[in-house]
């Protein structure tokens, strides 16, 4: 008898964001943001705020916000919330999709290079 998947929870969206931006684990700001929200097991769906969640959390990280990686993360998470279909896709394409999503089209340099030097 099938069953319904699993609805995707903030912690598991966030470990897929990680893993399509810093798939080796190596970025420390990255490995942070990650911390900051591994034991949240509630459905994305159901945080209040997730923008502004995700945001502060990047900026408390990246009091700069010049981190491409983290930038990216970030805007996986937010745009997971609100796709949860993609959560299985493949990482090149989950991570544009959410950085057209994010900066409608026009991400920031740093975000364009990050991107091109995955391809």
């Amino acid at each position: 008898m099938p069953t319904e998947p699993q609805p995707l929870t903030l912690s598991a969206a966030v470990h897929r964001a990680v893993a399509a931006v810093d798939p080796d684990g190596t970025d420390d700001a990255v490995s942070d943001f990650l911390r900051r929200f591994e034991d949240r097991d509630e459905p994305i769906s159901a945080v209040v705020g997730i923008e502004e969640l995700i945001a502060e959390a990047t900026h408390r990280i990246d009091v700069e916000e010049d981190d491409p990686a983290l930038t990216l993360a970030g805007a996986v998470v937010t745009y997971l919330a609100f796709r949860r279909d993609e959560a299985d896709g493949d990482p090149d394409r989950l991570l544009q999709l959410a950085a057209d999503a994010e900066f409608d089209g026009n991400p920031p340099e740093p975000v364009v290079a990050f991107l091109e030097g995955r391809i």
